[in-house]
């Protein structure tokens, strides 16, 4: 799978499961920046798929990565508060988790390409 469909894949991924926390005043939080942030990573790829030079490219995709590492922030909180009862729901959040961290996997290694290539 390309990384834009993955990402794009993963933030419709972060719209079903913020939907699943609770509707509490921290959880309201939660699902404000984790919506913001797991769909930036997406937004910001496209953006670098259209960028005007190398080093625009560099810059959005860093963008992508940086909200890559927060979202997986925002999804740590979430599983160390505790705030998911169902087991089900605890295990799509440990899968979330482990896919923020292969995107930054991913998106470091397409940033330093860039880089080396002269």
């Amino acid at each position: 799978m390309e990384i834009q469909e993955r990402t794009l894949e993963f933030g419709v991924k972060i719209l079903k499961f913020s939907d699943k926390l609770p509707k509490t005043q921290s959880g309201m939080v939660l699902v404000k920046q984790l919506v913001r942030a797991g769909t930036s990573i997406g937004a910001n790829l496209e953006e670098a798929d259209g960028a005007s030079s190398k080093k625009d490219f560099i810059n959005k995709v860093t963008i992508s990565r940086k909200e890559a590492r927060e979202t997986r922030y925002w999804l740590r909180l979430i599983m160390r508060a505790e705030l998911l009862h169902n087991q089900t729901n605890v295990e799509e959040l440990d899968k979330l988790v482990n896919e923020s961290y292969e995107l930054m996997k991913i998106l470091s290694s397409i940033i330093n390409k860039a880089k080396d290539k002269k």
